[in-house]
């Protein structure tokens, strides 16, 4: 089971939406951004994803300064493809961010990457 911890501004709304994509091997908890932190450096949860308004790094500021820039990936207003976040998520990231108004477009790609990855 892969777990996904959800945070930032639209974090339970990340939550419903994973869990509407109804994909298996997925646990998704929502989060704040220092429980998600030391959850993932003492290895019990996978990735995080967080939002914020702007994509432009609040959805991923602690993180990115307890776990450091080699595991967060920010996509700001950009939509990935899977390849994109496959490329990633071989490369050691596991700190997702974007905009809260790209949930719809870029959730399931992430979601769906990370559950690839994942079987």
């Amino acid at each position: 089971m892969t777990k996904i911890l959800t945070g930032g501004v639209a974090k339970a709304q990340v939550a419903e939406e994973l869990a509407e994509l109804d994909i298996g091997g997925l646990e998704v908890t929502v989060s704040n951004d220092m429980e998600a932190a030391m959850k993932l450096r003492a290895g019990q949860a996978d990735f995080y994803i967080g939002t914020c308004y702007t994509g432009a790094g609040a959805s991923l500021g602690l993180l990115l300064g307890v776990l450091g820039s080699g595991t967060c990936h920010t996509f700001g207003r950009g939509i990935p493809t899977v390849q994109e976040v496959t490329e990633l998520i071989d490369g050691g990231k596991k700190v997702f961010g974007f905009g809260m108004d790209q949930i719809s477009a870029t959730l399931p790609v992430i979601a769906h990457a990370i559950a690839a990855r994942s079987s």
